[in-house]
């Protein structure tokens, strides 16, 4: 398949025609891409955005309700330009560019990007283009994209999801498990935090567990709680 050797090229990984024995791997199947654990109990995950939980969540069409939508300020009268800087499978900016806001995303992990591009490939095959089309993925270092865009035209928002570990149940704490096991190297959180406050227009939001302290000890302006998770909101000087 000339698709799994162009993917195999570009994240410089060989192409096999069957699964390790052990460890982490990429899947290309023709029904999309997968990340998955060879040894242990079978784990694969991808980027999904029109079937399973999230076609679900997207389904009810209640985008203007969901608490990251509120949090990063978008209504029907203002739809801002928000930058995920941590976009990982990219569920809660494909919520954002439902309720109509512009969405870039920063990933910079070449797989997980690669998972991201794959799903919003096939949800813009399944009829999802008009979000998707809203949706702009990037391979790249959050802290160097957002350095370089002090000096441009600054997005309204920058939203940060920063992997946390807790508890997670069900298939959440699955692909948690995943992604611990993919992403070994950690985030400057106080770096990206203080360079996404230094170029958002209107304000930085972080999504936080429910009893996690607050990202880097900045105490945000304030917070919307929910469940599990809730979503810290600063203001920031350019306001």
């Amino acid at each position: 398949m000339a698709a799994a050797g162009t993917l195999a090229e570009r994240l410089g990984s060989p192409r096999r025609t069957h699964p390790p024995e052990r460890g982490l791997y990429l899947w290309l199947a023709p029904d999309g891409l997968s990340l998955c654990q060879a040894a242990g109990p079978a784990m694969c995950m991808r980027a999904e955005f029109v079937s399973g939980v999230q076609g679900y969540r997207s389904a009810r069409q209640r985008h203007q309700h969901e608490a990251v939508v509120r949090a990063c300020g978008i209504t029907h009268q203002h739809c801002p330009w928000v930058v995920d800087a941590t976009a990982g499978l990219g569920r809660d900016a494909f919520v954002l560019a439902s309720a109509g806001a512009r969405v870039t995303l920063l990933e910079r992990s070449p797989v997980v990007h690669a998972l991201l591009t794959d799903g919003l490939q096939r949800a813009t095959a399944a009829g999802a283009g008009e979000r998707t089309g809203r949706m702009h993925a990037h391979a790249v270092d959050a802290v160097d994209w957002l350095t370089g865009a002090a000096g441009d035209v600054s997005p309204a928002v920058v939203y940060l999801d920063p992997m946390y570990s807790g508890r997670r149940r069900g298939a959440a704490g699955k692909e948690l498990a995943l992604l611990q096991a993919l992403l070994t190297d950690t985030t400057d959180e106080p770096a990206l935090l203080a360079r996404a406050r230094a170029v958002a227009t209107e304000r930085v939001v972080v999504k936080r567990h429910r009893h996690a302290a607050p990202l880097a000890d900045q105490p945000p302006d304030y917070h919307l709680p929910g469940r599990s998770t809730r979503f810290d909101v600063y203001r920031t000087r350019n306001a």
